[in-house]
């Protein structure tokens, strides 16, 4: 048997759990993609100002203003001046993503991680170089 349809349908069933886990947790936290993505985003870099917030997501200056303004209103997030130059806000988590039910938004990747420490390294190691080549290759021009 051909290993081509066997991984090929194997990444195609994690994409789909990957997806279908993450829409169930954002349409039960009544968040959208891009929102969720700003949260773990902020988690990461705590402080981190609108423009960078808004070259990370891929909007407009309007758009992340428009974000951050919604989940501020929402109590997920706040803005803080910056000390030194008033004209400069800084945006911060108010809500602990590590804490229910905030964790769940990337439980499927936590869990993914876990089952994956779980598996021989060797074997691991070589999945995943052989995903990146595979990958790049695709992505390669033609």
């Amino acid at each position: 048997m051909s290993l081509r349809p066997a991984l090929s349908t194997a990444l195609d069933d994690y994409v789909e759990a990957r997806r279908s886990a993450e829409a169930a947790t954002r349409a039960e936290l009544r968040l959208s993609d891009t929102e969720v993505r700003a949260l773990l985003r902020i988690r990461e870099r705590p402080g981190i100002r609108p423009s960078e917030l808004r070259d990370h997501l891929g909007v407009t200056s309007a758009g992340v203003t428009t974000l951050v303004d919604r989940l501020v209103e929402r109590g997920l997030l706040r803005r803080e001046l910056d000390t030194e130059d008033r004209r400069v806000n800084h945006i911060h988590l108010e809500v602990d993503l590590d804490a229910l039910p905030w964790s769940q938004l990337d439980r499927f990747a936590r869990d993914l991680d876990d089952a994956v420490d779980g598996e021989p390294v060797a074997q691991s190691t070589a999945f995943a170089e052989m995903l990146g080549r595979i990958t790049r290759s695709v992505l390669a021009p033609r």
